[in-house]
This record gives C-alpha cells, sequence and structure tokens, in this order.
C-alpha cells in the first residue's frame, strides 16, 4: 500500500443556515467552487493531474444534487480531466469523502485527490432529500427510529449526564471557539466567501455566540420535550432501552450543533502526486475505518468505531495527542469522554460544532483540518477525527504529522 499524504486544507466561514444569513444567496456549487479555486491557487495546482473530487454531501437535491463534485469543479474551471464523485454518509460524509479518497490513493489508483464536502443548510432544508430510514416503517421500525435529539437526550438519560453538565460544556466551547478567532488560529485556513461583484460577505464564522452563559442557556426550553412525549418516541426509546425508566430531556438548541452553510476540501497525494506538484506533506493518514453501531442510541457510533479503529491500526487511546468529535451534541461528547477517560483539555481544543454550526457534508473535512492546523500549533504528532452518525454509525481518522 502506497503512504497517503496530507498536503493542505481549506474552507469556508461557517455562515449561519437561514435566510438572512451571510451565505443564503450563495448557491452549492458555488461554496464548493470557492473552496477548489483556494486549494488549486495556493499550491499551484496543475488541474490535469487531478485524479478525483470527492464531495460529501447530505440532502444532495436540487442544486446540490447531480454530482455537485463535478459542478463544483466546472465553476472552478477546473480542466475537463478532473472527475467528481458525490457520496453521502450523513454527518460523516466529508471525512469519509477524505477516507474514500485515502483508499484509492493507497491502492495505486490515483496520485491526487480533492476531497471533502458542502451544504447550504439555508438554501436546502435539512432533510429535504427523505430517505426511506425515517418515511419507510418497513426501515426505520427495526431501526428503532427517532429524532437524533431524542436520541441525545436519550444517552444523557443512559450515562447520567444533567442539564446542567451539557450546558457547561456548551458554554466551554463557545469560550474555545471565541479564543481561536481571537488568537487568528484558523486564519491561514479560512477562505472569505464573495459576491458575484466580488464583495467579501463573510470571512469568519457567524453562528458563534462568544457570550453564553450557564444563566442564558438556563433559560432554554429542553427541544425535544414535545416531539417525545407527543410524538411516541420516547416510548421507542424506552422499548430500545428498558434500563432506562423514563427519557430526561436535556438538549436545546444552545448545547446542540448549529444548522450553517459551508465547505471544505483537504488535499490528498500519494509521495510520487505531491513530488510531481513541488508540494511538502503535512501529515499522513494513518488509518480510517466505519462501523455500525446501536441505532436508537444512534450517536455513540465514535465509541465503537474508535474502538475498532485503534486495534486494527495497534495503537492504544493514550497514543493519541488530540481529539476531535463533531458536536451534533453536547452528550455525544460527553459520553465519548467518558467511555475513554480523555482529559476535556485533549478534545474539540478549540471548541465546535456547538459553537460554529455543522455544515453536513463538509464537516467532516472542516474538523479534520482543524486538528491538522492545532497539531502543528502545539508541535504535537497524532489526532483522531471521529464523528456520529444518523442511523447508529461511526467513522474514524488517525493521522500523524510528517
Amino acid at each position: 500500500m502506497a503512504e497517503v499524504y496530507v498536503y493542505d486544507h481549506v474552507r469556508t466561514p461557517r455562515g449561519r443556515g437561514k435566510k438572512d444569513g451571510s451565505l443564503h444567496e450563495v448557491p452549492s456549487v458555488r461554496l464548493g467552487a470557492k473552496v477548489l479555486e483556494a486549494v488549486r491557487d495556493r499550491n499551484g495546482i496543475d488541474t490535469t493531474k487531478v485524479d478525483d473530487i470527492i464531495f460529501g454531501c447530505v440532502d444532495a437535491v436540487g442544486e446540490a444534487g447531480g454530482d455537485v463534485a463535478k459542478a463544483s469543479a466546472f465553476e472552478a474551471r477546473y480542466d475537463t480531466q478532473a472527475p467528481g464523485l458525490q457520496l453521502n454518509r450523513f454527518c460523516a460524509s466529508g471525512l469519509d469523502a477524505i477516507n474514500f479518497g485515502a483508499g484509492k490513493i493507497a491502492q495505486g489508483a490515483d496520485d491526487i485527490v480533492i476531497a471533502g464536502g458542502v451544504e447550504s443548510m439555508s438554501r436546502i432544508g435539512l432533510g429535504m432529500a427523505g430517505g426511506a430510514w425515517f418515511m419507510d416503517p418497513s426501515v426505520n421500525f427495526p431501526a428503532y427510529f427517532m429524532p437524533q435529539g431524542v436520541s441525545a437526550d436519550l444517552i444523557a438519560t443512559k450515562y447520567g449526564f444533567s442539564r446542567d453538565d451539557v450546558d457547561a460544556y456548551a458554554v466551554e466551547s463557545q469560550k474555545r471557539a471565541a479564543n481561536a478567532w481571537e488568537k487568528g488560529w484558523f486564519k491561514n485556513s479560512i477562505v472569505p466567501v464573495d459576491d458575484i461583484n466580488g464583495m467579501t460577505i463573510l470571512d469568519r464564522d457567524e453562528h458563534m455566540r462568544p457570550g453564553t452563559d450557564m444563566q442564558a442557556l438556563a433559560s432554554l426550553n429542553p427541544s425535544f420535550t414535545m416531539v417525545g412525549e407527543m410524538g411516541g418516541f420516547n416510548a421507542v426509546a424506552v422499548q430500545a432501552h428498558p434500563e432506562v425508566e423514563s427519557v430526561d430531556h436535556v438538549h436545546h438548541a444552545g448545547n446542540s450543533s448549529g444548522i450553517v452553510d459551508g465547505a471544505a476540501v483537504v488535499l490528498l497525494g500519494s509521495k510520487k502526486g505531491g513530488k510531481t506538484m513541488g508540494m511538502k506533506p503535512r501529515a499522513r493518514i494513518k488509518a480510517f475505518a466505519n462501523i455500525g453501531s446501536d441505532p436508537a442510541l444512534m450517536l455513540t457510533g465514535p465509541v465503537d468505531v474508535t474502538e475498532k479503529l485503534l486495534k486494527r491500526a495497534k495503537m492504544k487511546i493514550d497514543d493519541i495527542d488530540l481529539f476531535e468529535l463533531n458536536e451534533a451534541f453536547a452528550a455525544v461528547v460527553l459520553r465519548y469522554i467518558q467511555a475513554f477517560d480523555i482529559p476535556h483539555d485533549k478534545i474539540n481544543v478549540n471548541g465546535g460544532a456547538i459553537a460554529m454550526g455543522h455544515p453536513l457534508g463538509a464537516t467532516g473535512a472542516m474538523i479534520f483540518g482543524t486538528v491538522l492546523d492545532e497539531l502543528e500549533r502545539r508541535d504535537l504528532n497524532t489526532a483522531l477525527v471521529t464523528l456520529c452518525i444518523g442511523a447508529g454509525m461511526g467513522t474514524a481518522t488517525i493521522i500523524e504529522r510528517v
């Protein structure tokens, strides 16, 4: 197997995923093109040499459908020889795009792959792509289908996380993200987004609320009480996990991931590919894995896939210097910390999706780049990137600096 190297990464800022968000006027294909243009221009890439462009996109309909990766390549004026692939593994799509690209390079099929993802949640609403998982009883009955927020509340109940616990985690996420922006730790990876007149419309993550405190969060009502009780999903949760007598609803908008727009890509290549382009590698991909997990808990897949991946890589949890886990809900990260006894100062050290938002198909590539930058800033060596996934799955990747 060939070594797979990471040469660069870029991302857009995250715009609020609403009609008044700064990126609402920017189509998905333009967000994808923006990061393709940036990674090409700052690395001097000859796009005739790009073997594949792989984008994750969860709601791949309308303007984001029909292979948004190839459409974005046209928009970015890449050579027509550069192909494109669109994939969907729900929230892990952006990371799995990287893993798919890494696998192709490792097998010797490709030398240069640009992988990442895009999601415009203000233009294409959450769940617009539909799907049998939550619409077909023959599928959702055996899957113990319930809204993810109810699953997050089930995790909090089962593993003993109180409302104060999840709120305190959310406050810390906001503080860490604000500090990272204030110190300029994201500046080298952010690509400002401009309008059709070339005027910058967003150069900073706009979902953040750095002044958030426990008192402000305490004023918010739990978001999933009614759907859990009136929709019957609490009963589904208890049926799947009878050791839980009832579900304690603790999650709300302030301790859950934000709905945002954005795009990100990672530049991958073989040693030969990087040499051809005159690029110096920053890291290598050591190992990656996917797994199916408890569909009712749904969001504990990062625990299961980390155990699988460490075993496959013949590593221990203490071999990892930094962890980056998507903050879909606060209880997801708290359970991961609890399962592996990870110090809080080693995970999501610059905040996460609770503060900055979760552009579904792009998030995996965004957090991959964030932790690579942080490894370099701290002069550390190894990081593990992972995400929970709808329907009960997990994806994880280990990277090492070179």
